[in-house]
């Protein structure tokens, strides 16, 4: 432990992976201290996982002036390409296309902010990492806790066994699939397993791009029945990655699986391997009084759809802003009980929408008259291409997931609300979110009666407010997380009521 960690913080959080360490800057954002305990020392780059950070994340990442960071250092650029390409191997034939991916087209749209952004989930750590500063402490793990009335006991344990106590008034456990705050909260995943092995490999190819007939893509689905899967690049210089499906990692030959993907023998040098199969899991409790999970400690879902990490950054800010709120004092703890009837429901519909999309995968797509001559290829393209387009669509094109999700069922916000505040430019490069405020903001007409009535009230409850004058517009009070807690004329009682305040 360095000398220099403090025995007691506000908020310890276990696991120091994206959704970890966006909850540590999510706090730091409302100027609330946290430590973030992560065994690993430093962020591998050899298992990627995760590679589409979601235009809604970029949105967040962009509230914590971090957008442009990742983009700087993303390897692949936002214009690389938005297609995802379908062929009967990485120098064979095409099959079809589908553009616009992952919101990867959103530049300068009014549906959001940001668009998406192809970056290996290595690099968004590091970003992340290097934001969240002395927060976080590696080289420890959190090995076990206590939850009492007024805070929680927690027990962390390096990597040669030496043992620590540190107190938190709460705990937010971001320690993944094998959770110990999961665990000890008693809370246990409710789900199901996908019978299918999976087998991912990165891999060194040079000269390799240049010899790919089909353009830039996002990811390469090859629909060879004899070794269907997924290829894409890391990064622009000689850096892939591949999934080969239905492959167990007993029978795997890494070199022999990527020339298959290629369909010809070439120079391969393996970097890494990952066997792994698709995991539909939901933690039947979010939380106790004082410890919360977030991410893969309360939900895992498959990748198809790119919704992984992106679901726990959602997580990680309400729970974030949340705890400040509290912890601040401008709002009771009662709110916190909010965080899993927000986020439950969301995860609940990711999982199944990612559950959708692995039902068709690249070996159900696969026909082998495609890989005949061309006479049997153009015989059955058309009816594999229509299979795509049928089956694909809703996983390269969710922004209704993504930017359409709501709360519109929480206590506390009013009837008709909880969905994110529509997004709109207000001048060239400049969104109505970089007006925002870290807290609540009042959006509308600031001559209106109601806008003097909600700042009055704000000033009485100690609730950060910014208003943002929109001349003409109704009003409309937003959350620090963007989602909208009330509209109307008269917003008299409408920051008590989101934030779980009784009485006017």
């Amino acid at each position: 432990m360095n000398l220099d960690t403090p025995e007691s913080v506000p908020v310890l959080v276990a696991g120091g992976g994206p959704v970890g360490l966006a909850t540590a800057v999510e706090l730091a954002y409302h100027g609330v201290a946290c430590l973030v305990v992560e065994p690993r020392a430093s962020v591998s780059w050899l298992r990627p996982r995760a590679k589409t950070t979601s235009a809604r994340s970029m949105e967040l990442l962009r509230r914590w002036g971090l957008a442009e960071t990742l983009r700087s250092r993303a390897p692949l650029a936002v214009s690389w390409s938005d297609e995802a390409v379908f062929v009967t191997g990485l120098l064979g034939r095409e099959i079809t296309r589908i553009g616009g991916c992952f919101g990867l087209d959103l530049a300068g749209s009014d549906l959001a902010a940001e668009p998406g952004q192809q970056a290996p989930q290595p690099l968004v750590e590091e970003v992340l990492r290097e934001a969240a500063g002395a927060a976080l402490l590696t080289g420890w793990q959190v090995s076990g806790l206590q939850e009492g009335a007024d805070g929680v006991t927690v027990r962390i344990t390096s990597a040669t066994g030496e043992e620590r106590r540190v107190r938190a008034r709460y705990v937010v456990g971001c320690d993944g699939p094998r959770s110990v705050t999961r665990q000890a909260i008693g809370a246990r995943y409710e789900g199901r397993q996908d019978a299918r092995p999976n087998f991912n490999t990165v891999f060194r190819a040079p000269g390799l791009a240049e010899r790919i007939p089909h353009g830039p893509a996002v990811h390469y689905w090859v629909l060879n029945p004899a070794q269907p899967g997924l290829v894409g690049r890391l990064d622009l210089k000689e850096t892939w990655w591949c999934i080969a499906q239905g492959v167990r990692a007993e029978d795997a030959d890494p070199v022999r699986l990527v020339r298959n993907l290629a369909g010809a023998d070439i120079d391969v040098e393996i970097l890494a391997t990952d066997p792994w199969t698709a995991r539909m899991l939901l933690a039947d409790r979010y939380a106790s009084e004082r410890v919360f999970l977030a991410g893969d400690a309360a939900h895992q879902n498959p990748p198809y759809g790119g919704h992984g990490f992106n679901t726990g950054i959602g997580d990680a800010v309400n729970i974030g802003w949340k705890l400040a709120a509290v912890l601040r004092g401008w709002a009771p703890e009662g709110l916190l009980t909010t965080y899993e009837s927000e986020r439950r429901p969301i995860a609940a519909d990711t999982i199944e929408a990612a559950a959708a999309n692995m039902a068709t995968l690249a070996p159900e797509l696969a026909d082998p008259a495609l890989m005949g001559d061309e006479a049997a290829f153009e015989r059955v393209r058309p009816a594999v291409a229509e299979a795509v387009r049928r089956t694909k669509d809703s996983e390269f094109h969710s922004l209704d997931l993504v930017l359409g999700y709501t709360y519109d069922d929480s206590p506390v916000v009013a009837p008709g609300s909880g969905e994110r505040l529509p997004h709109r430019w207000l001048a060239p490069g400049e969104s109505l979110y970089d007006r925002l405020g870290p807290g609540f903001s009042l959006v509308g007409d600031q001559r209106l009666p109601g806008a003097r009535v909600a700042v009055e009230e704000a000033r009485e409850l100690g609730v950060p407010l910014r208003a943002v004058d929109l001349p003409g517009e109704p009003l409309t009070l937003v959350r620090p997380d963007q989602h909208v807690a009330w509209r109307g004329e008269d917003p008299a009682g409408a920051l008590r009521l989101a934030l779980g305040i009784s009485g006017r």
